[in-house]
């Protein structure tokens, strides 16, 4: 249960950092905090918590068109959930990010995960493993304002290109 009063200083915080005023970074989704300080989390690790943060805006993205049946919700998904896919959006973004951030996609490109992909080549997976550990980064520093604005943004990025 959610108590109301963390409801209503969230939004508090999330006006104030949209009115361009000082604010404590936005909540978690849940309350656990992970075991390290952000920037000591491993980028795979950061990777691990983006991959599932992305995903919820990719589904949350496709639930947003006028088709919603289920088999063309996962076909709609796969467009921005392969590695292919998050290695162009990541590209596409690059020119926006700050120096922090393209550091976090660096690190993030140079993780060694020990394992093969499937269904990709290894530089889209790292490119995609990148974005990812953004969008980890992202989400536990609290910047949520930030991480909405580059997914909304990478999307319209790659629809254009269409």
């Amino acid at each position: 249960m959610i108590d109301s009063n963390s409801e209503v200083n969230s939004a508090k915080q999330e006006h104030l950092a949209e009115a361009g005023g000082s604010a404590s970074p936005a909540p978690l989704w849940f309350p656990e905090q992970p075991a390290k300080p952000i920037r000591l989390l491993p980028p795979l690790a950061l990777a691990y918590i983006g991959d599932a943060v992305f995903e919820v805006a990719v589904r949350q993205h496709v639930m947003a068109k006028p088709n919603l049946r289920p088999h063309h919700l996962h076909g709609q998904s796969t467009k921005y959930v392969s590695a292919k896919a998050q290695a162009r959006l990541l590209a596409l973004l690059e020119p926006q990010l700050t120096d922090d951030e393209k550091d976090i996609v660096r690190q993030g490109r140079n993780a060694k995960s020990g394992t093969v992909p499937k269904n990709a080549n290894v530089i889209d997976y790292r490119q995609a493993t990148a974005l990812e550990s953004l969008v980890g980064y992202l989400y536990y520093t609290g910047a949520h304002d930030r991480l909405r604005g580059l997914i909304a943004d990478g999307f319209k990025l790659l629809e254009e290109e269409k």
